[in-house]
């Protein structure tokens, strides 16, 4: 039997509201424990790019001492891409990089939950939905890709935009001196996520001033007040030769309406769509039944990050990924100007399943990928002892090219472990992102020609035909040309590969996912 509202006792329903909010609470509290898990629990995480951000560390960490690569040399300036290249090699000193560049990792997952729990609190003074938000997308592809800088920095992201609208309403001064030490401290960590930070509140900004009906000149006035900083910062940037990147911006449109299916998880396209298509259906639920509703700055925001994302190049200024980044920082800013009211206990328990159905099934997808890779590394790091210090070591795979853009992401994380010959012995690879305008690590004159500061694995047929004399290697990929006279070894990645070139390589070492040849050095 149905009984009216009006008949309940009010404490009852007091009593009922504080009891879910605090199953919500235990629940979100152990979601978070075992959302950090997989960083605690795998000395080197398998994502794509964060092996290569490793070897890096090593190197900065190891230079000016007697163990330094003798192939790389410090090459700082102004960049605004140097979060971890600022923290972590001082703590690899003390730690060791492997440690330190991990904590630098599980630093930036905090940020990121922190950072969504403050902005929520400041706009609606209670914690609520964007902590949930914040577990559902820890593991994005962006971050499993490996963008360490960019998850770090939008976790800062996060904290800014909190901290200028707890200030929004303050005078001039002081909202001038929070934006701007956000600002200095978000342009030398990623440029990108400063880009979040001051549209997030450009789009604020702008309801503000329409909500408010502010004159034309006091709308104006606090979007200058806000730009000052940053432009300031790009012209001390430009006065020192500093850069953005040099890689180029190109736009293309083909995959915006299938990444909203496929950002939840990098490893299985099957399970991020699936997530996806769950989390959207709820939403569409809560929202048509009226328990999920977004305030007028929240439309603001959310319709000014949807043109963003539709606008935005894939690569904008050397930025990879640039318009999916996009993606996690609307998923982690929107939830704080949303508001979710559920009519009863058994809708409450229905989304915290929901949510915790989710984020569970990612991280399971997460933990199975990460430990099963602790074998492979750690076969890698024994390779390297079979290799003479100081050599120049190519990646090549047995593949026959570049992999399709949706392929899940399970198979990548080899694709830098090589590069960690740097460390181990001392090696040139020439697969290290060393590039200008976004590290401060350059290979030294000698060997430049040799460096690819972007790009995977050579197709093994492309050795091949170069080896035979069949074709050469176009201006792009110098760095093949002469392979055979260039290099002294060959990892060559991927299951079951056979020796390509018997009478040019000679295997050395063999695992189930690469195998080391030492190259004879005749065509």
């Amino acid at each position: 039997m149905n009984v009216p509202a009006l008949l309940i006792p009010e404490d009852l329903i007091d009593r009922g509201a504080r009891s879910d909010r605090s199953v919500a609470t235990t629940v979100f509290a152990l979601l978070a424990i075992a959302s950090l898990l997989p960083t605690l629990l795998t000395p080197i995480p398998a994502m794509v790019d964060y092996l290569n951000h490793l070897a890096r560390m090593y190197l900065l960490s190891q230079m000016g001492t007697a163990n330094a690569n003798p192939y790389y040399q410090a090459a700082w300036a102004f960049y605004p891409n140097l979060a971890m290249d600022l923290v972590v090699p001082p703590m690899a000193r003390l730690i060791g990089a492997e440690n330190a560049t991990r904590l630098f990792l599980l630093f930036g997952q905090l940020l990121i939950i922190g950072g969504a729990l403050a902005l929520e609190w400041v706009v609606k003074r209670r914690v609520h939905l964007a902590g949930f938000a914040a577990l559902l997308f820890l593991y994005c592809l962006p971050f499993t890709w490996g963008f360490v800088n960019f998850e770090c920095a939008l976790g800062i992201a996060l904290w800014g935009i909190a901290a200028y609208l707890f200030a929004a309403e303050q005078p001039t001064p002081v909202r001038f001196a929070v934006n701007t030490a956000f600002v200095v401290v978000l342009f030398a960590a990623h440029f990108f996520s400063l880009g979040i930070y001051g549209a997030t509140l450009g789009f604020y900004e702008l309801w503000r001033a329409f909500d408010r009906k502010l004159p034309y000149r006091d709308a104006a006035l606090r979007l200058v007040t806000l730009a000052i900083p940053a432009v300031a910062l790009l012209v001390v940037m430009r006065l020192t030769a500093g850069s953005v990147g040099s890689e180029g911006t190109f736009w293309y449109f083909d995959y915006k309406l299938l990444w909203p299916f496929f950002i939840m998880n990098g490893y299985s396209m099957a399970v991020s769509g699936a997530s996806a298509l769950v989390l959207m259906a709820a939403l569409y639920v809560a929202a048509r039944c009226g328990m999920l509703k977004l305030q007028p700055a929240g439309i603001w925001v959310a319709t000014g990050f949807a043109l963003l994302y539709l606008a935005i190049p894939p690569r904008l200024f050397g930025t990879a990924f640039a318009d999916i980044r996009v993606l996690p920082a609307a998923a982690l800013i929107l939830p704080a100007f949303c508001s979710l009211s559920l009519p009863s206990r058994r809708w409450t328990m229905a989304a915290l399943a929901i949510v915790g159905g989710i984020t569970l099934a990612n991280l399971a997808v997460v933990l199975v990928v990460w430990l099963s890779y602790r074998g492979d590394y750690s076969a890698f790091i024994r390779s390297f002892q079979k290799i003479d210090r100081g050599s120049k070591i190519l990646i090549g795979t047995s593949g026959e090219g570049d992999d399709p853009p949706f392929k899940d992401l399970t198979q990548y994380p080899m694709y830098y472990a090589p590069t960690l010959a740097v460390h181990y012995a001392n090696a040139f690879v020439p697969n290290v992102f060393a590039e200008a305008g976004k590290q401060p690590v350059q290979a030294r004159t000698e060997v430049r020609r040799l460096a690819i500061p972007y790009g995977g694995p050579v197709p093994i047929r492309l050795l091949s035909a170069i080896a035979a004399g069949q074709m050469t290697a176009s201006d792009d990929a110098a760095f093949i040309r002469t392979w055979y006279r260039d290099y002294n070894y060959l990892y060559l990645l991927g299951t079951g590969v056979a020796n390509p070139l018997p009478d040019m390589l000679k295997e050395l070492d063999r695992s189930e996912r690469f195998v080391l040849y030492k190259i004879r050095r005749t065509p």
